[in-house]
């Protein structure tokens, strides 16, 4: 039975690439993104639930959720706002613990499931105070990850965390200088750019049943810059 996967942000470079390595992988691909063919906000509780559902109604079910969606709102402790905090919060923490109770019932019915969150290597080392929000919501989502890992093993669900670093997206470009991208690299254990499809082919694997004995794990796709 071909496997249903759920991607979240998948109208961006490293969800777009996600979703494609999933597809190439046989996967049943849907992708839930503001930009998407079903344009979602995953800010909004109401719309979240909803997309959830049609899912199920459409697919008859997920078997792996890639929530790579995250809103990147930049604010330092004195300029933040409440409102653009849950913002964040909401898009990057909360959409993905909605599609989780959505979806995990039918997964331990099937006795089969993966819950693969795409966080950063930024929680180990923000590179900036305006960070704040993002780095802040990032880290929740592997602690999200390490309890639902506890929670959910017995029904056969796994449940890890995927984190880049630097990668060479557009809007990663847009909103760095060029310099960083060679500082980063410079401090790399292995010296170079790092592209979505590195992302991508790690959460593939992870995916699939050769993973099986991987659950509550972080695993940071940057090249070396973080050695835990």
């Amino acid at each position: 039975m071909t496997r249903v996967a759920v991607v979240t942000g998948g109208a961006g470079a490293i969800g777009g690439s996600i979703a494609a390595a999933l597809a190439g992988a046989g996967h049943q691909t849907v992708i839930l993104d503001q930009a998407g063919p079903a344009p979602v906000d995953l800010a909004d509780e109401q719309q979240v639930r909803s997309a959830a559902a049609a899912v199920l109604d459409q697919h008859g079910q997920c078997d792996v959720l890639v929530h790579a969606a995250a809103a990147f709102d930049r604010a330092g402790l004195a300029g933040l706002d409440l409102a653009t905090w849950r913002r964040v919060q909401a898009v990057n923490v909360e959409s993905a613990l909605l599609l989780a109770q959505a979806f995990v019932p039918g997964m331990a019915a099937r006795g089969f499931g993966r819950i693969i969150f795409v966080v950063s290597d930024t929680i180990w080392s923000p590179p900036a105070g305006d960070m704040l929000p993002y780095v802040t919501s990032k880290g929740a989502l592997v602690a999200l990850a390490r309890t639902l890992a506890v929670g959910l093993g017995q029904d056969g669900i796994a449940v890890t965390c995927v984190a880049p670093g630097l990668t060479d997206t557009p809007a990663a470009r847009a909103g760095q200088p060029a310099e960083a991208f060679d500082g980063v690299r410079a401090r790399q254990a292995l010296p170079r750019t790092l592209v979505p499809q590195d992302v991508a082919a790690t959460v593939a694997f992870l995916a699939t049943d050769d993973a099986a004995a991987l659950t509550g794990q972080t695993l940071c796709v940057d090249g070396g810059l973080i050695l835990r």
